[in-house]
């Protein structure tokens, strides 16, 4: 049986950074000449990929292993593999309590997988192409990481005890692939982390991020850079100059701040001054025009009184961000802060999750409203309920909220421009007034 005959299915979980991953996985497998399917039902090997950062991603990983299990056992798959973030963390408990998986490979196994599909499926593959993507994303975006790991160390955090400390890919390189992203029609480039901002200072000789960003401005096609997960103690002066100055850097930023008491944040090793948090933002709205910021706070934290809650919404509505991810605290075995006594009970921290979502949907409506009668970059990407729906340029890929447009029809893929007209807690509403279709 020729390869191309048989199908590997593949479920990647996740963040972008480990979506990057799989699609490395995924390019592998297609490079040794085997077609991928997302039916299940289709495969004769199943592949997931799997994410291990806070309980209820593990929880789900392993939910989805043991569904996949299931065509084992009644349809025609021949193997399960596990690899990713949960099998990096946790590969001796996988294989000793899972015996339906059949191998378990860590985060960075594009070399390896070969072999174990070669021996499930009982085929000979030779050498094969390891290094081209494929992209799960649509054709007119894709996430660009930047480097691994991470030298953080944030208390509640377990990433860097099994992704290891921070490594940034050469400049070079990542101009090289994000050269080739844009043959390929990708317009929009996210560039991804753990932290992006302490990205290049490991290098020999040493960057920076802002120097990345010029680098990656002057590469032709893409027309959107937008920077993900930084950290508010590495955003130099300039990496704000670079976003006011080079037009293709999206006025966005995402930048989790966590929490808003000092006590607290000294507690998760965080900076520990909100008000420097404060000024930071007011600098970047003063110098970077129409700047939409993104932040996440974790509730619940290990010792989180209601002074300390309060402190948090306070400062919360005194950054008044216009996109909010809000968590409740996960206790990660091996971190610092699961051994901290006085652990909020969860129902606790759901209710303070419930009442800072409300908070921030009425903070995120009154920045919302502000956008109204702007004319806004936006790309195109569906239609629903009649409209054709998509982004701003100040809204990322898969987390933040949609535009709903009246106009003339394009193809998904189309970056215009929209004149806004209204909203709702989280999306925009507006009227298409001009856009070209992505190459």
């Amino acid at each position: 049986m020729k390869n191309g005959n048989l199908k590997v299915g593949f479920c990647s979980l996740g963040c972008p950074k480990n979506r990057v991953d799989g699609e490395e996985l995924l390019g592998v497998l297609r490079g040794a000449g085997l077609a991928v399917t997302s039916v299940a039902g289709e495969a004769d090997l199943l592949v997931v990929h799997t994410c291990a950062f806070i309980g209820p991603a593990k929880e789900e990983a392993v939910a989805t292993i043991l569904e996949m299990a299931r065509y084992k056992a009644e349809g025609h798959c021949r193997g399960l593999v596990v690899t990713g973030c949960l099998a990096e963390r946790y590969g001796r408990e996988l294989a000793s309590e899972l015996p339906e998986v059949d191998a378990v490979l860590g985060a960075e196994s594009r070399q390896s997988l070969l072999g174990v599909v070669a021996k499930l499926l009982d085929l000979e593959i030779g050498a094969a192409d390891t290094t081209a993507r494929m992209l799960t994303t649509p054709q007119h975006f894709a996430y660009l990481k930047l480097a691994e790991g991470c030298d953080l160390n944030c208390s509640f955090c377990a990433i860097p005890g099994f992704k290891g400390p921070y490594r940034s890919r050469p400049l070079e390189q990542v101009v090289g692939e994000a050269e080739e992203l844009a043959a390929r029609g990708v317009r929009e480039l996210v560039l991804v982390a753990q932290n992006t901002t302490a990205y290049g200072r490991d290098l020999a000789p040493s960057t920076d991020l802002a120097a990345a960003l010029r680098r990656l401005a002057a590469v032709p096609g893409p027309v959107w850079l937008r920077v993900m997960y930084a950290h508010p103690g590495q955003v130099t002066d300039e990496l704000v100059r670079v976003m006011a100055e080079e037009g293709k850097v999206c006025p966005y930023l995402d930048l989790p701040l966590q929490h808003g008491s000092p006590r607290i944040l000294r507690a998760m090793h965080r900076p520990d001054r909100p008000e420097e948090s404060v000024r930071l933002v007011e600098e970047l709205r003063r110098r970077v025009p129409r700047l939409a910021l993104r932040s996440s706070f974790i509730v619940g934290f290990p010792g989180e009184t209601e002074e300390d809650f309060g402190e948090l919404v306070a400062h919360v509505q005194e950054l008044a961000p216009d996109r909010v991810g809000i968590f409740t605290y996960s206790r990660e075995e091996g971190t610092p802060a699961a051994g901290l006594p006085n652990q909020v009970p969860e129902e606790l921290k759901l209710e303070r999750q419930a009442y800072l979502a409300a908070q921030s949907a009425s903070l995120s409506r009154r920045r919302l409203q502000g956008r109204i009668g702007q004319e806004l970059p936006v790309v195109v990407e569906g239609r629903r309920a009649g409209r054709m729906t998509g982004r701003t340029i100040l809204d990322a890929p898969e987390v933040d909220g949609r535009i709903y447009l009246k106009g003339q029809a394009v193809p998904p893929g189309t970056f215009g421009v929209a004149r806004i007209t209204g909203c709702s807690d989280y999306d925009l509403f507006g009227q298409l007034i001009g856009g070209r279709p992505a190459s």
